[in-house]
């Protein structure tokens, strides 16, 4: 299993077998001007991403899912898109790499392709 998170605007989704979009999904954390400079990586961010309605839930099944591909093919690529790449696409990712390997179906490799870029500015009624 290969995770990659990603965001939106900083181009493209990665080529992959499962491309999720969580932008219209989860309420994004960098609208908190205290969570803007964190990322997925910081335990506020990882809390306030997995506090909203659904959150669990969908990761839960989204690992069930997975879990299910992979007896079908030896290589899924999982891409997992926010809008900047630094919030809820990192936590998922993360959260779906551990679940993965905590039921017994291997380790998940996991790229944060947007990460380390700068925070976007995104324009008044801009993708969330």
């Amino acid at each position: 299993m290969r995770i990659i998170s990603f965001g939106y605007l900083h181009g493209g989704p990665p080529p992959a077998q499962i491309t999720i979009d969580l932008r219209e999904l989860f309420r994004d954390p960098h609208i908190d001007p205290a969570m803007r400079e964190l990322t997925g990586l910081d335990q506020a961010v990882v809390d306030n991403v997995l506090a909203q309605p659904g959150a669990r839930r969908f990761a839960v099944d989204l690992t069930e899912c997975l879990t299910g591909l992979s007896t079908v093919t030896d290589t899924v690529t999982v891409a997992v898109g926010c809008a900047g790449g630094r919030h809820r696409s990192v936590v998922l990712a993360n959260l779906l790499a551990n679940w993965f390997a905590d039921y017994g179906y291997g380790a998940a490799t996991v790229e944060h392709r947007d990460l380390d870029k700068p925070v976007v500015q995104r324009p008044a009624g801009g993708v969330s």
